[in-house]
Parts: C-alpha cells; sequence; structure tokens
C-alpha cells in the first residue's frame, strides 16, 4: 500500500529533530451541502532541524520514530 503524503505548515519546531505540522482538509457537509475545513496536527521527523515555523512542508508516513511520530518531512512545499 503506497504510503500518505500531506502538505502542511510547520506551527513548532521548539523539539529537536521534530516539528509539528497543520493539516487543512475541505470536505462537504453531507447534510448542510456546505464546504468545512478540519485541522489535525502531526509531528513529523526532520532530522537536520531545517524546517521553521511558518514553512509549507509535505510529510510522509514511516516507520514509528518515537511514541509520537509517525511521519517524516519530505520537502518543502513548492508554491
Amino acid at each position: 500500500m503506497p504510503k500518505r503524503i500531506l502538505q502542511g505548515t510547520v506551527t513548532s519546531d521548539q523539539n529537536e529533530q521534530t516539528v509539528t505540522v497543520l493539516v487543512e482538509r475541505r470536505f462537504t457537509h453531507p447534510v448542510m451541502k456546505k464546504t468545512v475545513r478540519s485541522t489535525k496536527k502531526y509531528r513529523a521527523h526532520d532530522a537536520n532541524n531545517q524546517f521553521k515555523v511558518g514553512d509549507t512542508v509535505r510529510i510522509q508516513e514511516c516507520a514509528p520514530v518515537s511514541k509520537t511520530k509517525r511521519w517524516e518531512v519530505l520537502a518543502e512545499a513548492s508554491a
């Protein structure tokens, strides 16, 4: 099965080799037919500490790195 790739914004880089990425998804509500924004935070492995708060990055699923990290940063997303 292919690994999922998500795009989001770095909201925290205070921990060593870890960034917190806020991923937003939009979907149509089944009853109201209104576009709803839903967000979720993922903790991703950043081996070189190269990403800072505000960067838009792409993250990919990986084997567990720690208790909370199951994602790794691929690269900075191009605009």
